[in-house]
């Protein structure tokens, strides 16, 4: 549905963007992640046909962004991260306004606004001028005119911005029950923004793409092995020598003490699945097995170590003004 081929954007001697490439699948909720100035407004700017590539391709919905972008846009709803509302028109005003624009026929136009304003939940805003709206009505106003004309791919850059939590919450839960009927991307700095509701995540640092994958995967590949995370309670002996000879385990390290128990994190070969051995030795020590449960790496470590990785290697520049 989306697909951006080597993309490129450079604004004179500076390299925001550089040969970035992924691909949404329709019905995907892809967040592009990275931190501030890495290129993801750059590239959501050059998605929705604000401004052209410098190299490479942008293909939303089969139309290539700069030699077709009327059809493109035409498939593109586009929530920038400071909605575009005009304060002195009501809500139902300018969504009518927008769905003119956005070539809406006229016979289907009430209907569309109505259903755009039931999804987004502002059917009680529908006669409040815009500029009185609290900042997380205003998203949402904004998604309802991103939705307005029904097309096949949202792009949503920072949406839940400036938000409280529980703005942050329903956002989160509007943006899932949109999914399957557009394809998403959603651009953020945020982190559990992504693994609260993206299916996979594209990371961008300095203008380059570091990684594609899902949020577990991503995890399992920066690891490179599965950690589990074993509470023992051995009367005293010494656990770390008999859990370290169950096969498959590469390393065992003492994580904490909590008077006679003591937890462990056990390193094992990657893909190979020990719990049955380690409680099996553990129980044949005759001691108590008080939990065992898999060690995740968090999207944050995750996150960091790869943009660390990226600090140390030579990049075009840092994102312009324009991002």
């Amino acid at each position: 549905m989306i697909e951006v081929q080597h993309l490129t954007k450079r604004y004179g001697p500076f390299t925001a963007v550089n040969d970035v490439s992924f691909k949404v699948e329709r019905g995907e909720i892809l967040g592009f992640l990275g931190p501030n100035g890495a290129g993801k407004t750059t590239t959501m700017r050059v998605l929705t046909g604000y401004m052209p590539p410098t190299d490479g391709k942008a293909i939303v919905a089969g139309y290539d962004v700069l030699d077709e972008p009327i059809e493109a846009k035409r498939r593109t709803g586009y929530l920038p991260e400071t909605p575009p509302l005009y304060p002195d028109m009501t809500v139902r005003d300018y969504l009518s306004f927008v769905a003119k624009i956005k070539g809406v026929p006229r016979g289907e136009r009430r209907t569309r606004i109505e259903q755009s304003m039931e999804k987004t939940r502002i059917a009680d805003m529908a006669n409040r001028h815009c500029g009185k709206l609290s900042k997380g009505y205003k998203q949402r106003v904004g998604l309802a005119q991103a939705i307005l004309h029904n097309p096949d791919v949202l792009i949503l850059d920072e949406p839940t911005a400036g938000l409280d939590p529980k703005q942050i919450i329903q956002t989160r839960e509007l943006i899932k029950e949109l999914a399957g009927d557009h394809t998403i991307i959603l651009s953020t700095h945020i982190l559990p923004e992504v693994s609260q509701t993206c299916q996979r995540v594209v990371i961008i640092n300095k203008g380059r793409v570091v990684a594609v994958d899902t949020p577990d995967n991503l995890t399992a590949r920066v690891r490179g092995s599965e950690t589990m995370y074993v509470q023992v309670d051995t009367g005293g002996a010494d656990g770390a020598t008999a859990l370290s000879g169950v096969a498959g385990v590469t390393r065992v390290a003492v994580a904490d003490t909590h008077g006679a128990a003591t937890g462990f994190e056990v390193e094992s070969e990657r893909g190979r699945d020990i719990r049955r051995e380690l409680a099996a030795a553990v129980v044949g020590h005759g001691w108590g097995l008080l939990e065992l449960r898999p060690m995740r790496m968090s999207l944050e470590d995750v996150f960091l170590q790869l943009t660390m990785q990226e600090a140390d290697q030579p990049a075009a520049a840092k994102e312009s003004a324009h991002d």
